[in-house]
């Protein structure tokens, strides 16, 4: 009896395999002017794992590209960014949207794409990033960083992906003129600026 035993006894105090647990992660979703830009700009950043091209906030039940740019549904083109945490905060990529994705004292137009679907606006995913994007203005507001005031919103609002010829259009067309003009400059302004979180 006690030889049959110990090797039960053996196989049922086998440790149970370690399962590799996958990457917590979180999202965040940014409007800041052209989509395409703002897209760019954090498919560059090391910890963000996807980057969605989109529409956010808005009254209307869907979006379009048609409907949103004829200004009639409230929506702002915008950014679903999916990243790790453990790599990169929150706090980060508002530092970098605030410094490289945009300008965001501009007042419902970016550049030359004029109207309040270009807009700077944050739609916060928690109560924490809530909190955290009102008081990062409030301290960029005292600091008085920039000669002309934050026009960056808080909203809340629903987000619809884009078509799907929008997603990585700057990346699949580079050398377009107006991306050229308008979006290269951002990720040379990344790469400098924040040389440890470029990922080319």
């Amino acid at each position: 009896m006690k030889r049959l035993m110990l090797p039960l006894l053996l196989m049922t105090a086998a440790p149970a395999p370690v399962m590799a647990q996958p990457p917590k992660t979180e999202t965040a979703v940014l409007a800041g002017g052209c989509f395409w830009g703002m897209e760019w700009v954090y498919e560059h950043v090391k910890g963000v794992t996807n980057v969605v091209s989109g529409y956010a906030g808005g009254t209307a039940r869907d979006a379009t590209y048609d409907k949103v740019s004829s200004e009639g549904t409230g929506h702002a083109e915008a950014v679903k960014i999916t990243y790790d945490p453990s790599q990169i905060s929150y706090g980060k990529l508002l530092e970098i949207y605030f410094t490289v994705a945009h300008d965001p004292t501009q007042l419902n137009r970016q550049g030359p794409d004029v109207g309040s679907s270009y807009r700077s606006a944050i739609f916060p995913q928690s109560p924490d990033q809530q909190k955290f994007a009102t008081a990062y203005i409030s301290r960029l507001n005292s600091a008085h960083i920039w000669s002309k005031p934050i026009a960056t919103r808080i909203e809340r609002g629903g987000f619809y992906p884009a078509e799907r010829y929008h997603q990585h259009f700057a990346a699949e067309h580079p050398y377009l003129p107006y991306i050229l003009v308008n979006d290269r400059p951002k990720i040379s302004a990344l790469k400098r600026k924040f040389p440890a979180l470029y990922k080319s």
